[in-house]
């Protein structure tokens, strides 16, 4: 069943694929009908802010994870790293993502180029009221029973997730 708070969110992201779909790209076909659309959603954007997109997206047509969930997490995440890829110029902008099944799990990883290790590296610079993203990324793992896992490199900031399905 569907928490009041959870359908507004749904509502919202429903709301922000629709308003882009004209627009999008299609980055992504990983036989997934939700994460296709919020990856093309979100790559479209990459695209319009000159991030260069490297996918390799297989995972089944029905997964456990609940749709919101995935959502969720893969909209924080993208969020997250066209942030810190803007702070780069064109040339150096980079998002990876791959995802795929590995056994009963769903494995995801996403990398951006970042503009270079900072003391604090896990926290957003968006001010104040924003920035519960890598929070909320992480309560949905837990809630999920899944692992996640983050990295910081001199130009790079990664982030992996395993998921039970």
């Amino acid at each position: 069943q569907i928490a009041a708070g959870q359908m507004e969110e749904m509502k919202g992201y429903l709301d922000e694929l629709e308003q882009n779909l004209e627009d999008v790209d299609t980055y992504v076909k990983s036989g997934n009908l939700m994460t296709d659309a919020i990856l093309n959603s979100k790559l479209s954007l990459a695209g319009e802010r000159q991030i260069r997109v490297r996918t390799s997206v297989r995972i089944p047509v029905h997964l456990t994870t609940p749709e919101l969930d995935l959502c969720t997490l893969l909209g924080n995440l993208l969020d997250n790293a066209m942030e810190a890829c803007m702070e780069l110029p064109p040339e150096k902008r980079l998002i990876r993502i791959y995802m795929e099944m590995k056994g009963n799990f769903l494995y995801f990883a996403l990398t951006n180029t970042a503009g270079g290790r900072k003391k604090n590296h896990f926290r957003t610079t968006r001010g104040a009221g924003r920035g519960l993203g890598l929070n909320r990324v992480d309560a949905i793992v837990k809630k999920l029973g899944g692992h996640v896992t983050r990295a910081s490199e001199e130009e790079a900031f990664s982030t992996e997730v395993l998921l039970p399905q």
